[in-house]
């Protein structure tokens, strides 16, 4: 195999290193490193509990192994962060790739970020376009690839796959360890805060491999969306960001508010409850005429999963608890 770490061709992004993370990704985990494969200086693989071979394969690829203390609270935050800290205790470029672990570098991606780095000095994140390696296996991977699929210029976030400039994250003091998801635009609000940009350009930069293919896998996502919506509202919602309050009141409103409103009229006066819940077919036609009917319909019936993970957030909140992870692999 190839040693991702040294290669020739590095030198032109000497610059360059990557935090990759993962947990038993098994073949998707190599050929992610593999594309990192003369692109980049350093390559920190963070793991969390792997025992699909994950942590050996890594080795031999040659990347820089940190295995997290399992016996804290996994998130993506704290496993980026402690990529980071591995990072800034050696030898370390101004850039940094941040990948997951089920995802693979397109090869021109580099090439054209740096180079866009180079000409905006007040740019802290630069990303493009990450793509669905098979959109046509599932509805639910077909979803996440027009998920993906953003506007390009400046933004106000980034996905996971992002490459940014290290002296940036580390001026907001990196991820928020605590966020079970939506960590990046959290990190990326803070960023514009301290005046800093972050750009999405025309670009392909990588291919993810979401293996979703039953509906529970794409109502558990959903779900943590939800939660993550509630959770980035409830730590930023204060104008002038207003960070996710609109997407946690439409997550209520149509996943809790009008359920709720239908069933008790339906009790007390089931002609007014009638015309409460013709509200979704108006709403299905609406999006229908704009995405189409099947990203209509999920976007619908996605808002009861969300609205649930906002509730989920703000029960464990009153309670004092912290929820660990929703996953949906």
């Amino acid at each position: 195999m190839t040693d991702v770490s040294c290669s020739a061709t590095a030198a032109r992004f000497a610059d360059v290193d990557a935090v990759v993370i993962g947990r038993n990704e098994g073949a998707r985990l190599v050929a992610c490193l593999q594309s990192l494969s003369g692109q980049v200086n350093r390559i920190i693989y963070v793991d969390s509990g792997s025992t699909d071979g994950s942590l050996e394969a890594a080795e031999a690829l040659g990347a820089e192994i940190v295995s997290l203390d399992m016996s804290l609270p996994f998130t993506a935050a704290r496993a980026r962060n402690a990529g980071l800290e591995r990072l800034n205790a050696g030898h370390a470029g101004a850039l940094v790739q941040f990948l997951d672990g089920d995802c693979s570098l397109v090869s021109d991606w580099l090439p054209a970020a740096v180079a866009f780095f180079a000409d905006r000095p007040d740019v802290a994140v630069v990303c493009g376009r990450r793509r669905e390696e098979a959109p046509d296996v599932s509805i639910y991977n077909h979803l996440c690839d027009l998920e993906w699929d953003t506007p390009v210029g400046e933004a106000t976030a980034c996905g996971g796959d992002a490459l940014m400039r290290r002296s940036a994250v580390g001026q907001v003091g990196g991820y928020r360890d605590s966020l079970i998801a939506g960590e990046e635009p959290e990190m990326c609000l803070r960023l514009r805060r301290a005046g800093w940009k972050i750009w999405r350009i025309d670009a392909e930069m990588t291919r993810h491999d979401a293996r979703m293919t039953r509906f529970g896998q794409w109502w558990n996502r959903s779900r943590r969306a939800g939660h993550a919506f509630a959770e980035g509202a409830y730590l930023h919602g204060a104008p002038p960001e207003r960070h996710w309050v609109a997407e946690t009141r439409r997550a209520l409103v149509w996943g809790a508010l009008l359920p709720v409103l239908t069933l008790t009229l339906l009790a007390v006066a089931p002609p007014a409850a009638g015309l409460v819940a013709l509200a979704y077919p108006a709403q299905f036609l609406r999006l229908s005429l704009r995405d189409g009917p099947k990203r209509a319909w999920f976007s619908i019936l996605g808002k009861f999963a969300e609205a649930l993970g906002v509730c989920e957030f703000h029960l464990n909140r009153i309670r004092g608890r912290h929820r660990g992870l929703i996953e949906y692999k």
